[in-house]
């Protein structure tokens, strides 16, 4: 027997047009009466001119242009619109950060990422591609996520830092292959530190440095008078 249909987690299908046309159809009646849904769609919607034009860089292989995807009528498009209109009106508008799997690429190397995320303003997502590299410390046990994402200036730094205890006064140093340091950020640590037991969440913050990722060694998480090394972070080549 053949189990019901879960219409609701059709949606990135039928934005990716990857539905045939009798899960199509049903979609589209379920679409029309389904807010949730209605918001997702045009959420998703807002995604294909970033989609096409990463394709046409050569990000990914083409579509075969023979093989159009299906897009909604255009009667379903004003239903669309003014139910996402109505369910903003009626509550605060939810905000979605959308990770595409299909956008996560392992090339031998740190993880590339991209991720869409909706801006509280209404204006267009906007894709942040991230290169991220970990490394524990064997002594401290100290674990920190750098990512990086290449800008015209140098590069932009976010850090993920836990298993660190307070209280501490510490900075971030992006090391050049050539030995040039440079601080990204700095910050404290409360008593109870951060990604710890009485602490659980873990510190996230940001900063940059004028240094391009591919001149870049590794960056090394350290007390601020320089004294200890919480934990190194080496950038893969």
């Amino acid at each position: 027997m053949t189990p019901p249909r879960e219409d609701h987690v059709d949606v990135g299908a039928y934005v990716l047009g990857v539905l045939d046309a009798a899960d199509r159809g049903a979609f589209e009646k379920h679409l029309a009466g389904c807010p949730q849904c209605a918001e997702q769609v045009a959420e998703l919607g807002a995604l294909e001119p970033m989609l096409a034009e990463f394709l046409a860089a050569g990000g990914a292989d083409a579509a075969d242009p023979a093989d159009p995807v299906p897009r909604p009528g255009d009667d379903l498009l004003t239903r669309l619109v003014d139910e996402v209109t109505a369910t903003r009106r009626r509550g605060r508008r939810r905000r979605l950060v959308l990770v595409a799997a299909a956008a996560v690429l392992v090339v031998g190397g740190p993880a590339v990422t991209a991720a869409v995320t909706a801006d509280p303003g209404g204006h267009a997502p906007q894709v942040v591609a991230q290169q991220q590299f970990s490394a524990t410390d064997a002594t401290t046990g100290a674990q920190a996520t750098v990512g990086v994402e290449g800008k015209k200036w140098g590069s932009q730094i976010s850090l993920q830092l836990s298993h660190v205890q307070g209280p501490l006064s510490c900075d971030l140093v992006a090391v050049s292959r050539a030995g040039e340091r440079q601080t990204v950020t700095t910050w404290t640590v409360p008593p109870a530190g951060y990604g710890t037991t009485g602490s659980p969440d873990a510190l996230r913050t940001s900063g940059g440095a004028g240094l391009q990722l591919k001149d870049i060694d590794h960056f090394e998480v350290r007390t601020l008078d320089g004294n200890q090394v919480l934990v190194s972070v080496p950038v893969a080549a």
